[in-house]
């Protein structure tokens, strides 16, 4: 591919949602603003909307189309001049566009002579709306008064302090243990990497107050207690993370007092006594549409240790890239790891055309990992399989059947990409590539993914039918094949329940998870890997998203439950239905407030609640190619997630929590302007 080029061309697009009996259209418009006729091309867009190339499409061809990337042909013979506007109007899409971030957002043109032509590419428009579009975060006002005395989330069990006296300059840190001395250390790290020029952590000789760490038989391990004694602090914990939170709550009350000194005190006599309602309060995070570096991974890290969020789950891999260095079998990155015009992989989701993306090696695993350890935070590496694997089958060939005939599509439309698991080549390259992940990941709990495999799976594969055979029987395997060539999801992911496909993949998790086990391993699932009751509950639990139902219905059975639904602790999803708000909408809206109030053990009996691990929000990244569009759908979403997981529901306030939600940090430091 030869060098982008920039021309004066300016494609617009335009969504014109239904109205009266006019069908919906996405109408994409390019217009030449100057320079040399153009012929021989073709239109390439991607964005998170996806085209359905069986459907009406007006004024071009798709003669080019992989799950959200799109190629348009013009008609034959067709030249677009200097002030020409070359006009696409698309009735069939895998949905109805809801918000601007849907439509294209990045485009491209390329010449038959290998020439490519980067396109200025605005963001979609509604022919319904002419509201300026939002970007970054919305910031809740710190308000001149407040319920409470001191700026903490997630509010603390016990708050009980007094008499207000002048703020310190910051803390002088001073260790009473190994532990202590740890979590000090780690500390001011995170005080550096979130707020390095305030200088919270700071010796006598620079007017620190004394913070004296000690030793107290708490009740957890994340159990703090602060003592404030007017010329000094005490901090008690049982071990490393109890001071490290304890110490957060106290920075967290510092920097609301130096902010906001009108609203919030330095608090000179009393105590805070804190530990968290639910083991489990995470983040999930897809790098595998969009690529985050080290740096923005190291940062969010440092973020969660903030809201005392303590598990990571990296989702490392999925059909649209591949981003971990393994050594047996390196063409996962050189393949799997980036995009581009003429690559393996095109540009999705707004990807350049040039070649972008990236992957983290197992030394920037390694930092990533132990700076995480050193916040609190376990990280739980996530390989999605049996499906979602078409960057892996991309890299590696001989994971599929020689013989396979016809195609299959996942919801999100990627043909045939599931690990077969009639092959032994399948499990063989599986367990290579899990025993180097196991080597990265001192938390031994590996996920594996197993959701939205499309119901006609390996139907055309002679391997995978044999086996569904011995499993199943005649009936299942010939009722299987019958799928073949059929589109058997409607824009929405299969229920695979009951079906062949079921069958092999239990299969194929029964035996991914024996050899984690083997291997001394926990398994973690979507909620999908419940089908067929065959993995061994005592080590894995699941990650139940599609609404609260299941996941109560799944801790009935007795699996371990972290609860996620998409309608709530999803972040991509949109903060409201206006089109000016940026995000997803498949699973609905969920604010801030409707976040927090949010009961995720409502009517739950005692025996599904002690299946309960906890709670986690869940970032998948379609919608994130700006930056600004992230800190808008996670902030301040995650510190209400935060307060859920940590805060007893009797002690909940929305009031006080916007009131100091303003406080919290951001990822990228964006806000709405």
């Amino acid at each position: 591919m030869s060098a982008p080029q920039r021309s004066a061309l300016r494609l617009e697009t335009i969504w014109n949602p239904p109205s009266g009996n006019a069908d919906f259209s996405y109408a994409l418009r390019l217009k030449h603003m100057g320079g040399e006729p153009l012929t021989n091309f073709a239109l390439c867009v991607s964005g998170p909307g996806r085209v359905d190339p069986a459907g009406r499409v007006e004024g071009a061809v798709v003669s080019k189309r992989l799950s959200n990337f799109t190629e348009f042909r013009p008609p034959e013979s067709f030249v677009l001049s200097q002030g020409d506007t070359w006009s696409i109007s698309v009735f069939a899409l895998s949905w109805q566009f809801q918000h601007w971030t849907d439509g294209a957002t990045n485009a491209y043109l390329a010449l038959d002579d290998e020439r490519i032509i980067t396109l200025e590419c605005e963001p979609t428009r509604s022919s319904a709306s002419n509201a300026p579009l939002k970007r970054g975060a919305e910031i809740f006002p710190v308000p001149a008064q407040v319920s409470v005395p001191v700026s903490i989330i997630p509010w603390p069990s016990k708050v009980s302090v007094g008499a207000r006296m002048p703020l310190p300059a910051g803390f002088a840190l001073q260790a009473s243990n190994a532990e202590a001395e740890g979590a000090a250390e780690n500390f001011t790290a995170l005080v550096e990497r979130l707020f390095a020029v305030e200088g919270m952590v700071r010796p006598a000789a620079e007017g620190g107050m004394p913070v004296l760490l000690t030793a107290a038989d708490l009740p957890g391990p994340e159990s703090y207690r602060i003592r404030f004694r007017g010329s000094s602090v005490e901090v008690e914990a049982a071990g490393r993370t109890g001071f490290l939170y304890g110490l957060i709550t106290l920075g967290q009350i510092w920097r609301g007092a130096r902010l906001h000194p009108q609203v919030f005190h330095f608090p000179g006599s009393g105590e805070i006594a804190d530990e968290p309602q639910m083991a489990w309060r995470g983040l999930h995070l897809d790098v595998a549409r969009q690529f985050y570096g080290a740096a923005e991974i190291k940062k969010l890290l440092a973020v969660l240790a903030w809201n005392k969020l303590n598990h990571f789950h990296w989702h490392l891999s999925d059909d649209e890239a591949w981003r971990v260095e393994i050594d047996a079998y390196p063409a996962l990155t050189k393949i799997g790891a980036w995009r581009g015009h003429g690559l393996a992989i095109p540009p999705l989701l707004g990807s350049s055309p040039a070649r972008t993306g990236g992957f983290y090696t197992k030394a920037a695993v390694r930092e990533i990992v132990s700076l995480a350890s050193s916040f609190g935070i376990t990280v739980v590496p996530e390989i999605d399989m049996p499906g979602h694997c078409y960057a892996m089958q991309l890299a590696i060939p001989e994971l599929r059947d020689p013989d396979e005939m016809g195609s299959y599509y996942s919801v999100q439309g990627f043909p045939d990409n599931c690990l077969n698991p009639a092959r032994e080549e399948t499990y063989e390259i599986v367990e290579t590539i899990l025993s180097e992940l196991i080597d990265l990941f001192p938390s031994k709990i590996i996920h594996i993914g197993a959701d939205e495999v499309p119901l006609g799976a390996w139907s055309g594969s002679p391997q995978a039918l044999a086996r569904l055979r011995s499993l199943a029987g005649n009936e299942i395997a010939d009722r299987h094949a019958e799928r073949l060539n059929v589109i058997t999801n409607d824009h929405g992911a299969d229920d695979i329940s009951g079906s062949g496909t079921a069958v092999l993949q239990a299969e194929f998790l029964q035996r991914v998870q024996r050899f984690l086990a083997a291997n001394g391993c926990a398994t973690g699932g979507w909620e999908e890997a419940a089908h067929g009751d065959v993995i061994d509950k005592s080590r894995s639990y699941l990650c139940s998203w599609r609404n609260v139902e299941v996941a109560a219905e799944l801790a009935a059975q007795g699996y371990e439950i972290v609860v996620c639904p998409g309608q709530v602790y999803y972040l991509d999803m949109a903060l409201r239905p206006d089109w000016d708000e940026p995000g997803a909408n498949w699973a609905g809206t969920s604010d801030a407030e409707k976040l927090y109030q949010f009961d995720p053990v409502e009517g739950w009996t005692d025996a599904q609640r002690n299946m309960l691990r906890g709670i986690q929000a869940c970032i998948w990244s379609e919608p994130m190619t700006d930056r600004a569009v992230f800190d808008r759908l996670v902030f301040p979403r995650l510190s209400a997630l935060a307060e859920n997981g940590w805060t007893r529901p009797e002690t909940k306030s929305w009031e006080r929590f916007r009131a100091l939600a303003g406080l919290m940090p951001l990822l990228y430091g964006i806000q709405q302007a």
